[in-house]
């Protein structure tokens, strides 16, 4: 068994192929990076609540049964063959699973690069933190780039824990907070949520500039161009990049408009023995770790049934939950069912302090599960 890519997917699936299937399964897992991070966890590190050693989980500490991690890049796929080739070596997998992720393509909008800070990196959120205390005074515009990305409610909650940083500093009536994005409300496949962020944000005098296409930024201007023409002027740009599938996968025909397409319910992809979990599906869904945590746990089972003669008893149905910080310590939990039902689903739960103990024992009794600390 092979999985590339160490992330809410790879952990995941490594460890219920070690607790289920320890004997029958040796386990390769690959990743790039050296360490985990949750993906909230870098709103810590930008608003100065941890420093980034307290954030990062060591790949070099997982001991399970039947699994070797290694730390190498991913070169080339050859679905076909299930052949793997790596900056150190290759690999011929009798299962692969692809579980990449999403990158994040910063070029496809001219000047962000340069121009623009971002928290969606545990890197970019060192430097948009630096970045504020720089910042007393002026417009703050986040911007969504493009869609899909991943955690649909980063950018507001992003919104909203500035506006506590500014007032926490004494100078929130000094600086303005804006959202713009492509999207025609926050969550638009629930209106009622939608209005529970909308509200959240107007209580607290953030705007937010729906069905805005955000293509170049002028940095010399200070503004971004919208696609229709026209602008939304800045003095400090924070973007949610334009996410894709990463390069390895598009190069290995994995893709179809720039997604890898599976089977819904066990997340196999078109060549046999190949599954793609995670950010880089094209399942119509939200792109967070829950759901790709969820989804590894249904390959795991897929993959035990077909190893034992059985059928797979729980198909995946895009279900799960994620956090939403509201600021001042409250958080909301939002429930979701992209594929159980005729339509996708999601309610929001909160916010509360109950709700914020949560979110602090889902980190660690998922840390405690992968990395056994």
């Amino acid at each position: 068994m092979l999985i590339l890519g160490a992330g809410f997917a790879g952990l995941e699936l490594a460890t219920r192929l070690s607790e289920t299937l320890a004997d029958e399964v040796h386990t390769t897992l690959i990743d790039r990076n050296e360490a985990f991070s949750f993906g909230f966890s870098k709103l810590d590190v930008l608003f100065g609540r941890k420093p980034v050693s307290d954030i990062l989980l060591r790949y070099g500490d997982i001991s399970r049964e039947g699994v070797e991690f290694r730390r190498e890049r991913v070169q080339s796929i050859d679905p076909e063959r299930r052949h793997v080739t790596t900056d150190a070596g290759s690999y011929d997998a009798d299962i692969l699973v692809v579980a990449l992720g999403a990158a994040y393509d910063f070029a496809a909008t001219p000047g962000f690069a340069g121009g623009g800070v971002e928290y969606y990196s545990v890197a970019g959120a060192e430097r948009m933190r630096d970045a504020l205390s720089d910042f007393h005074s002026g417009t703050i515009l986040i911007g969504i780039l493009g869609q899909p990305f991943k955690c649909p409610p980063a950018p507001f909650e992003g919104a909203l824990l500035l506006h506590d940083h500014f007032v926490q500093r004494g100078i929130r009536d000094a600086v303005e907070i804006r959202v713009a994005g492509p999207m025609a409300a926050p969550v638009p496949i629930t209106p009622e949520m939608s209005r529970t962020i909308l509200d959240a944000l107007a209580e607290r005098g953030i705007e937010y500039i729906p069905k805005q296409d955000l293509v170049a930024l002028d940095t010399d201007a200070k503004e971004v161009q919208l696609a229709g023409g026209g602008a939304i002027p800045y003095d400090l740009f924070v973007g949610i990049p334009v996410h894709r599938a990463p390069d390895v996968v598009e190069q290995a025909g994995l893709t179809v408009n720039g997604w890898v397409p599976v089977e819904k319910t066990i997340l196999a992809t078109r060549f046999p023995d190949v599954y793609a979990v995670g950010d880089i599906t094209a399942l119509p869904m939200a792109k967070a770790g829950v759901f790709a945590e969820a989804a590894a746990r249904v390959v795991a089972d897929d993959i035990a049934a077909r190893l034992h003669g059985d059928e797979l008893e729980r198909p995946y149905e895009g279900a799960g939950t994620c956090y939403l910080e509201f600021g001042d310590g409250m958080v909301g939990m939002v429930e979701a069912n992209f594929l159980g039902g005729p339509k996708p689903t999601a309610r929001l739960v909160g916010p509360s302090r109950e709700l914020a103990a949560d979110k602090v024992t889902f980190a660690s009794t998922r840390r405690a599960r992968w990395f056994g600390s």
